[in-house]
Parts: C-alpha cells; structure tokens; sequence
C-alpha cells in the first residue's frame, strides 16, 4: 500500500469510529460499483447517510473538504442512488455527509463532520 493509501485508510478507519461514537450505525465500508466507490454508508435514526472521508496531514493544500467538490458532490448523489436501488430499500431521507480528517505530525487527529453537504 502507498503512503496516500495508508493515509487514507487511516481516515476512514478514524472516520468510521467517529461516526460509530457520534451515534450512527455503519453499514458498509468502501462499496463500490461501476459507477465509484462510497468511503461509508451508515444510519443515522431514519436517514440513510452517504460519507466522504477526505483526509490530510496538514492544511497547505487546503482543507479536506475543500477537496468535495459539486462535481464529487453529484457523483455521490448518484452512487447514493445505486446503492439503494441495489439494495431495495427506501429510508424517508438519504443525506450526503463529509468526514474531513486531519493527521498531525503529533497528537490526535483532528475530525470534522459536516452534515447534508449535498
């Protein structure tokens, strides 16, 4: 694995415990299909939640969800939409949320989690 997967491994993994810890339930990590991949699906009460785990050592090339575009933003629209026709479910609210992770060269990690980004 590279040093950028490692990273982004490490956020996700950080991202999903966080999530985990903030109360929702994590369904499936990394699902992919023709169309992308989905870093985490979760639930969170009756909504069903899209996650982007977008992480950085520092903030020099901009924050993580900076990096969240429109363009990503629709892409995870429509991976949102597969993932629910595939599995044949229909929950009142699908929202798409980004997890931004910042890794120091000391100490914890720094998370945030913005909600309904889409």
């Amino acid at each position: 694995m590279t040093a950028r997967g490692s990273l982004g491994r490490y956020g996700e993994d950080v991202a999903a415990r966080f999530l985990a810890d903030a109360g929702l339930v994590v369904l499936e990590r990394n699902w992919r299909c023709d169309l992308g991949e989905v870093d985490i699906v979760a639930r969170d009460g009756d909504a069903l939640v899209v996650c982007e785990v977008k992480t950085r050592r520092s903030a020099s090339f901009g924050s993580p969800q900076e990096a969240v575009t429109a363009v990503k933003q629709a892409r995870l629209r429509r991976l949102a939409a597969r993932w629910l026709a595939e599995r044949g479910v229909h929950p009142p609210q699908v929202r798409i949320d980004v997890v931004a992770v910042t890794r120091g060269t000391s100490g914890a990690a720094r998370v945030e989690h913005l909600r309904g980004v889409s």
